[in-house]
């Protein structure tokens, strides 16, 4: 049986087709994987493209259609109805994409959101396969995250689950583009961090920057160690996970971002211990995995 998983960022597209032996296997045999660019003019369109595109290429590989796909968007999304619900970097609003992707393929169509989709692939496949409940942290451009629950993602009650990004670690702090003011993601993420600086330097340079003892970068680069540490605090009080894993550009940083986040939570928690803080080992194509396994579990 051959799946389909479909990443789609505001940027770039990624993909695979994998090769299973049947409904529910994670993993499989990786028979291609593709990388397009998203097209801004009309991101909907080159979604659905893109993918009779797989669908096409699926077929050539192995001579027969595709079973199913699964396709993760960035943004909110309703997995139940497959609607991306909105996304201010594609600019969609209640788009019905599994009905158009399946439409446009002839196979049945799963739909995800990405972090929580990424979530799901390192629980499947990396960092999260020991432990039935964890925290998925992806900081990058902003910060999201999605929790295991029981082996599976909870997308919440209406889908918004996982806006770690906006919880407020700095009251009256800095204004944040969703309106309130100092949140995690205005602090923490990579664009914070080369705002905060100052100097036009992406956040790897800043981090650079600070190891190397640098007093300003240092400052930045501090803060958002704390308010990331507040966060997985009131995140570790509230859930108990097993496990944080830590995803997206910034885990690039290595044991310079893991380390002294590692202390600063145990720091935070008085009377219990810490969970090990992990990088995630899926990378960027944790959320690609996590979209085939959601295709696999259609059929």
């Amino acid at each position: 049986m051959t799946l389909i998983g479909l990443d789609v960022g505001g940027t770039s597209m990624k993909a695979e087709i994998v090769k299973v032996a049947g409904r529910a296997e994670a993993g499989g045999e990786v028979l291609a994987t593709l990388s397009w660019p998203t097209d801004q003019a009309d991101p909907v369109g080159g979604v659905l493209g893109f993918a009779a595109h797989l669908a096409a290429r699926a077929e050539e590989l192995t001579g027969s259609p595709a079973a199913a796909a699964g396709i993760v968007l960035p943004g909110i999304v309703d997995e139940t109805s497959g609607t991306a619900v909105h996304s201010a970097n594609l600019g969609w609003r209640d788009v019905p994409m599994r009905r158009l992707a399946a439409e446009r393929l002839g196979i049945p169509v799963a739909i995800g959101h990405d972090v929580r989709t990424a979530g799901l692939g390192e629980a499947e496949l990396g960092a999260g396969r020991e432990v039935s409940d964890f925290v998925f942290v992806a900081i990058g451009t902003g910060i999201a995250a999605a929790l295991i629950l029981n082996d599976s993602p909870y997308p919440g009650t209406s889908g918004w689950s996982g806006e770690i990004g906006h919880i407020v670690v700095r009251p009256d702090g800095e204004p944040c583009a969703c309106g309130n003011r100092g949140c995690l993601e205005t602090y923490a993420s990579a664009a914070a961090l080369t705002r905060r600086h100052g100097s036009g330097v992406p956040a790897e340079k800043v981090i650079a920057l600070a190891a190397a003892g640098e007093p300003h970068a240092s400052a930045v680069w501090n803060e958002a160690l704390d308010c990331l540490a507040d966060s997985l605090a009131s995140a570790t009080l509230f859930l108990d996970p097993g496990l944080i894993v830590v995803g997206g550009g910034l885990a690039k940083a290595g044991a310079t971002l893991l380390t002294p986040l590692a202390a600063r939570l145990t720091d935070r928690l008085k009377f219990r211990p810490a969970p090990p803080i992990v990088p995630t080992e899926l990378d960027d194509q944790a959320g690609v995995k996590g979209a085939t396994i959601l295709a696999s579990r259609l059929r």
